[in-house]
């Protein structure tokens, strides 16, 4: 994989990793919102601890709907992206509360790290209208996260001030740690 690239009028590409579990829910939804809302200045990558090997087909019909790229996306292990060949990441957020309690492998190029954790749609059971209104709901929560990340002046902040912009952003609306019965 290429690395991060700098150009002038953009100034530093940020590489963003997405973990969960599976990697084929909300860490898909991420990495595609991402891309899409990055501007140029991200990068963004997904996978899991435990990855399922296929994208969730309500994953793909709910961005696509959206709007948002669905090319590239697979299911994959975080152990592509703790290889020496791998991207240098700048940011490393976990969006299920069970890949937050794992032991992550040793990220090259030590980055910023956060919990974003928000309900896992694809564990919603129920009528296909409601699977769906949890893939609507995960995307929302997720666009508006990244939405407030992509509008952190990353650059001007000091590690301890980004770092702290970057747990509030995991406390937003939607988050599994805002929840009484989460650990």
């Amino acid at each position: 994989m290429p690395a991060a690239v700098s150009d002038p009028a953009i100034g530093h590409v940020y590489n963003v990793l997405f973990l969960c579990t599976g990697n084929s829910a909300r860490s898909i939804l991420a990495e595609s919102i991402l891309t899409k809302e990055g501007g140029g200045r991200f990068r963004a990558f997904s996978a899991g601890s435990a990855p399922k090997g296929e994208v969730n087909p309500l994953a793909l019909q709910t961005l696509s709907a959206y709007g948002y790229p669905t090319d590239n996306l697979r299911s994959k292990s975080w152990l592509e992206f703790a290889a020496t060949d791998a991207p240098v990441m700048d940011f490393v957020f976990t969006v299920c509360d069970s890949a937050a309690g794992e032991a992550c492998p040793i990220w090259p190029g030590q980055p910023m790290t956060a919990h974003w954790g928000i309900e896992d749609p694809a564990a919603v059971e129920g009528s296909l209208i409601e699977r769906e209104a949890a893939f609507n709901a995960a995307f929302r929560y997720l666009k508006n996260r990244i939405s407030v990340f992509t509008a952190l002046p990353i650059a001007k902040l000091d590690h301890l001030a980004l770092g702290t912009q970057l747990r509030e952003i995991g406390k937003m609306p939607g988050s599994t740690a805002a929840r009484p019965d989460v650990a």
